[in-house]
């Protein structure tokens, strides 16, 4: 990674005495309380990978960090065309997660905490208050209750669909599975259908950023984020609330159609990855065409053709023309991977 060529590892042992401290009510968490912390995460896209959600897991991490020092937290993912390194140096950032393989590399204006499984995190050298307030806060977590809980949640989860083939049965799909249930009671849906939206979107992984801007867990739009009044894409439950938010809206504008309700549920799901607009020319072409346009497989008889010019001069379509491939592909692997995760996670 190209932000490793500047740190030092900095070996932030918590003394005798801080721990002292803590353990007879004189807190050692002082230097960042009352402030806002703003943090960048960069540890790279891994979704189930040998080492977990690694980025998911700092997030809860620091977060947790958050309350115990009373201070607010924004974190953001790290951008490639941003100099951290220089961030750091001005103040424009106070924490960089990064993974440990950064923590021979030197550079004297930058202090890296002692490891947290296997991430560490950087600050401006210039903090020693800070550094030693962070070194004590990880000593005291690593060792607690809660410490082991988050790391389960993010370390134990084996793909679910690793779990399908292998004729594996589970409890949990995911490390969301709590909010997931939440929201999906909101809407209406069993919870495992909306699990497997989340998959077919970001494999449970809350740094997937599209090449669109779709963000996090649900790869909502930013716009889309904002129309809801939601503005942390980042986090899991925001961006859980403001997805499930645009699929509520999506049902209740397909509640009048006639349509059954599983016939419903695809047409919610191709509307989500294509657009209304796009399903709306789509139904538009079908009933043209004397096909029914409340059944999703007559629409995939038309999307074909949504693809030539002629169709253009047959019909009106608003958005143009269709290529259509990803969404019939996006609709199919979620029913795919919906039904697997029944056989998975009996309810």
């Amino acid at each position: 990674m190209k932000y490793c060529a500047a740190f030092i590892l900095v070996f932030g042992s918590v003394t005798i005495g801080e721990r002292s401290d803590a353990i007879d009510g004189i807190s050692p968490y002082d230097t960042f309380g009352g402030d806002t912390i703003r943090c960048v995460i960069n540890t790279g896209n891994e979704n189930f990978g040998r080492n977990g959600f690694r980025t998911g897991f700092n997030y809860d991490l620091l977060r947790s960090f958050g309350e115990k020092v009373g201070a607010e937290v924004e974190i953001t993912l790290a951008d490639n065309h941003i100099d951290y390194i220089d961030s750091l140096r001005n103040g424009d950032i106070d924490i960089m997660v990064l993974p440990d393989t950064c923590s021979h590399y030197h550079d004297d204006s930058i202090i890296l905490s002692r490891g947290i499984d296997k991430s560490v995190w950087a600050i401006n050298s210039e903090d020693i208050s800070k550094i030693r307030e962070l070194n004590t806060w990880i000593a005291s977590y690593t060792d607690s209750e809660e410490y082991r809980q988050a790391w389960t949640k993010y370390h134990k989860c084996i793909n679910p669909l690793t779990k399908f083939t292998k004729g594996m049965s589970a409890s949990k799909l995911s490390p969301y599975d709590g909010l997931i249930k939440e929201y999906a009671a909101k809407l209406g849906w069993d919870w495992r259908m909306l699990a497997a939206v989340i998959y077919q979107e970001s494999k449970f992984s809350i740094n997937t950023v599209s090449h669109r801007g779709a963000t996090g867990l649900m790869q909502v739009m930013p716009s889309t984020a904002e129309h809801y009044g939601i503005s942390d894409l980042l986090d899991p439950e925001e961006n859980i609330k403001a997805g499930t938010m645009h699929l509520a809206r999506l049902e209740k504008m397909y509640s009048n159609t006639g349509m059954t309700d599983f016939e419903r549920f695809k047409f919610v799901l191709a509307s989500y990855n294509a657009g209304e607009g796009r399903i709306a020319d789509c139904r538009n072409l079908a009933a043209a065409r004397n096909l029914d346009n409340t059944r999703w497989d007559d629409i995939l008889k038309v999307i074909p053709s949504m693809r030539e010019d002629a169709t253009l001069q047959e019909t009106s379509l608003k958005f143009g023309k269709f290529n259509g491939t990803e969404t019939m592909n996006y609709v199919e692997n979620i029913l795919n991977i919906y039904s697997a995760f029944c056989e998975i996670c009996p309810a």
